[in-house]
C-alpha cells in the first residue's frame, strides 16, 4: 500500500499490520472499481490513510471464498484449529503496543484504554483456543429398543460478522474466535470508522497459519456490504454488534434466509447507590461505569439513582471527580479522549439542553471544549427529571445525568421501565437487598459494588431489545453450531 500519514505520523514498530487493502480468500484486494474511504483521527481530524471500500460483487466474494473454505476447515482436528487460535493470541501479545497505538489513531480511546482493550480481545482467542478441544458427542439414554442414541455439536457453516467502532478489536475477536473455534469460516465487516484494527488482526491471523478463505475481512460501507450478506443463505449465522435501531433492520433482513442471529445491541445502564454503600467506593466506580471510553459505551452508565438521605452527598463528590477527569488526545493518555463524531457531539448537546429545559441542574461541563472538534467536556446534570431525554435514550457519552429515589420497589421499577437490558450496576451492603435488586432487575447482567465483569469466560449479553444470543464463555462458541441427532440401529 502507499505511504499513508498514519505511518508518517506514528511510530508503528511493523509497518505491515497498517494495511488499507481489504483481506478476501488469503490475498489482499482492492474494491473491484477502485474506491476508497479515507479514515480520520478523530482527535485531530486528521485523515491518517484510504483504505478499499469494497462493493456488492466484492461483498459476495467474500462468501464464495469462506463457503470454499468451510469444508476443510471444519474437518481439522479441533487441535489443529487450536494451535492456529494459539498462535494468533501469541502474535498478538508480541504486537500489543502496535495494536493498541493503531487503535488510538483511529478511535480516539486514551492509549491505557487502547492497551487494555487489545489484552481483553486477545483473552478471547486464547479462551477460544482452549475451547475448541471441548465440544464432545453427547451420548443419551435410548428410549427405544436396540437403538443408540447421539448428540453431535456441529459448525453452522459461514458466519458474518459486523463489528461497531468502539472496540474495534475486542469485538471482532470476541465473536471470531467463538466461531473458527466451532470450526465456522467467517465475513467479517469492521465499522467504516475504525477498519485499521480489523485489517491489522486480520495480518496476524495469516502469519498465524490461518488458511485462506477462512477468516475474511471485508471494508466499506456497511450499506453496501451487509445485504449481500443477510440475503445469502450460504451465510448462516449473522453476529453483530451495535445500536438496537440497526439491530432491529439486520434481524428483519435476515429473515427469508432464516439465519441464526447473535446480537448485542443497545444499552441504557442504571446505576443504583443506596443508603449504607460505601460512597467513596460507589463514586469511584459510577465514574469508571460512566466515563470509560469517553462514555461511548454500552455498558456505560447512563442513569444514575442516589437513595434521597445521601443524594447531595453523592452529587458533590460525583461532581468533584468529574472535574478531576483529563481530557485530550489519545496518544497522551488522558481519562477523557473525543467523541467518535459530528453526530456523537450533537446528541450529546440535545440531551443537555433537554434536560436543563426539563429542570435538570448543570453542575458542571455541558459545552464543547476547544481542543478539537470532537471534545466534549464531562459532564455532570443533577435533579434530572425522568421525562429528560437523556434517562430514556442511550446517550453513548461523558453527560452523566443524576436523580434520587426513595424507596427500593421505586427505584426498581424506574430502572426497568425500558427496551433495553443490558447491564446494571448497584451499590449496597446489604445482602437481602443486594439478592432482591439481582433478581427483580431485568437486565442480562448485574454488576454489585463493582464496574468491571466482562471477560472471556463469561456468557456476555442482554434481555429485551438489549439482544439476542451471548458472547464469550462456551455458551458464545455453541452460538454458532448445530446439534444434529444420530438414532442408530447396528443390526
Amino acid at each position: 500500500m502507499p505511504d499513508t500519514a498514519i505511518s508518517a505520523r506514528r511510530d508503528i514498530a511493523d509497518k505491515r499490520l497498517l494495511r488499507g487493502f481489504s483481506y478476501i480468500d488469503g490475498k489482499w484486494v482492492a474494491a473491484s472499481d477502485g474506491a476508497t474511504l479515507a479514515v480520520t483521527d478523530p482527535a485531530s481530524g486528521d485523515v491518517l490513510g484510504d483504505v478499499a471500500s469494497l462493493t456488492a460483487a466484492d461483498a459476495t466474494r467474500a462468501v464464495d471464498a469462506a463457503q470454499a473454505a468451510f469444508g476443510a476447515w471444519s474437518f481439522l482436528l479441533p487441535q489443529e484449529r487450536a494451535a492456529i487460535l494459539r498462535r494468533w493470541f501469541d502474535l498478538m501479545h508480541e504486537h500489543r503496543d502496535d495494536l493498541a497505538r493503531i487503535m488510538v489513531l483511529e478511535q480516539g480511546k486514551p492509549l491505557s484504554e487502547a492497551l487494555g482493550e487489545i489484552g481483553y480481545a486477545a483473552s478471547f482467542v486464547e479462551f477460544y483456543a482452549e475451547e475448541a478441544n471441548r465440544p464432545n458427542i453427547e451420548g443419551v439414554t435410548s428410549h427405544l429398543h436396540d437403538a443408540e442414541v447421539e448428540l453431535w455439536l456441529e459448525p453452522v457453516g459461514v458466519v458474518a460478522l459486523i463489528t461497531p467502532w468502539n472496540f474495534p478489536a475486542a469485538m471482532l475477536t470476541r465473536k471470531a474466535a467463538a466461531a473458527l473455534a466451532a470450526g465456522c469460516t467467517i465475513v467479517a465487516h469492521p465499522a467504516h470508522e475504525t477498519p485499521y484494527s480489523a485489517l491489522a488482526l486480520a495480518e496476524l491471523a495469516e502469519r498465524a497459519g490461518m488458511p485462506a478463505g477462512v477468516f475474511n475481512v471485508v471494508t466499506g460501507r456497511a450499506t453496501t456490504i451487509v445485504p449481500h450478506w443477510t440475503g445469502d443463505a450460504r451465510v448462516r449465522a449473522l453476529s453483530f454488534t451495535g445500536s438496537t435501531e440497526v439491530g432491529r433492520l439486520l434481524y428483519r433482513a435476515s429473515a427469508d434466509t432464516v439465519k441464526r442471529l447473535v446480537m448485542e445491541l443497545g444499552g441504557h445502564a442504571p446505576v443504583i447507590v443506596f443508603k449504607g454503600a460505601d460512597l467513596d467506593h460507589a463514586v469511584a466506580e459510577t465514574i469508571k461505569a460512566k466515563f470509560a471510553t469517553s462514555g461511548q459505551d454500552c455498558l456505560g452508565a447512563n442513569r444514575i439513582y442516589v437513595e434521597r438521605p445521601i443524594y447531595d452527598e453523592f452529587c458533590r463528590r460525583f461532581t468533584e471527580a468529574t472535574q478531576a477527569l483529563s481530557v485530550g488526545a489519545g496518544m497522551d493518555d488522558p481519562d477523557i479522549g473525543p467523541l467518535m463524531n459530528e453526530a456523537a457531539v450533537q446528541k450529546q448537546e440535545a440531551h443537555v439542553a433537554d434536560a436543563l429545559a426539563k429542570g435538570a441542574v448543570l453542575a458542571c461541563g455541558g459545552a464543547r471544549l476547544d481542543l478539537g472538534p470532537l471534545f466534549y467536556a464531562p459532564t455532570v446534570l443533577t435533579d434530572v427529571p425522568d421525562t429528560a431525554l437523556i434517562m430514556r435514550e442511550e446517550t453513548f457519552g461523558p453527560v452523566a445525568p443524576i436523580t434520587p429515589f426513595d424507596t427500593e420497589d421505586e427505584v426498581i421499577a424506574r430502572a426497568n421501565d425500558t427496551e433495553y437490558g443490558l447491564v446494571a450496576y448497584v451499590h449496597s451492603h446489604d445482602p437481602r437487598r443486594i439478592y432482591r435488586l439481582s433478581r427483580a432487575l431485568q437486565y442480562g447482567m448485574v454488576a454489585v459494588n463493582r464496574t468491571k465483569v466482562t471477560g472471556a469466560p463469561i456468557p456476555f449479553g442482554g434481555t429485551k431489545q438489549s439482544g439476542l444470543g451471548r458472547e464469550g464463555a462456551r455458551r458464545g462458541m455453541e452460538e454458532f453450531m448445530e446439534v444434529k441427532y444420530v438414532c442408530r440401529d447396528w443390526a
